[in-house]
């Protein structure tokens, strides 16, 4: 079965919008279609972001569905310890590192992203880094 590291960018997207690509890409995760790989780091900017009081008043998002989220993915999610060094690999955005690493430490097929800085380099370490609907093609496949 495949593994995938999902940038923040994405499972919050398929958290808010309830429609749409990235929520149908949760839904194959839900149906065991891969294994999500995920960090710590990674799990905490998901919360802090749908922690955000404009977003959650936008989203109607209410503070209990978001600890049942965050409980569900350190469950069921391949949680694994950051520890590859990527520093220095995405100066213009060192924060979105934590994925390449995610994505090397787990060992991933695939990083899926929204986000330049990491689309931009194509692939890293052997794991090619896609857009949404280019992972949800090599899903359909």
């Amino acid at each position: 079965m495949l593994q995938v590291v999902l940038d923040s960018n994405i499972f919050v997207s398929g958290v808010i919008t309830r429609r749409g690509a990235a929520a149908h890409l949760l839904d194959l995760w839900r149906e065991r279609r891969f294994v999500l790989v995920s960090a710590e780091p990674i799990l905490a900017e998901i919360e802090t972001v749908l922690r955000r009081p404009r977003l959650r008043e936008k989203y109607h998002l209410h503070p209990e569905d978001i600890v049942q989220l965050m409980e569900l993915l350190r469950r069921e999610a391949l949680l694994i310890p950051l520890l590859t060094n990527v520093s220095g690999t995405i100066p213009a955005d060192p924060a979105d590192e934590k994925f390449l690493a995610c994505a090397v430490d787990g060992m991933a097929d695939y990083l899926v992203s929204g986000d330049r800085h990491l689309l931009d380099l194509g692939e890293f370490r052997g794991t090619p880094v896609v857009t949404l609907r280019a992972f949800l093609e090599v899903l359909r496949e």
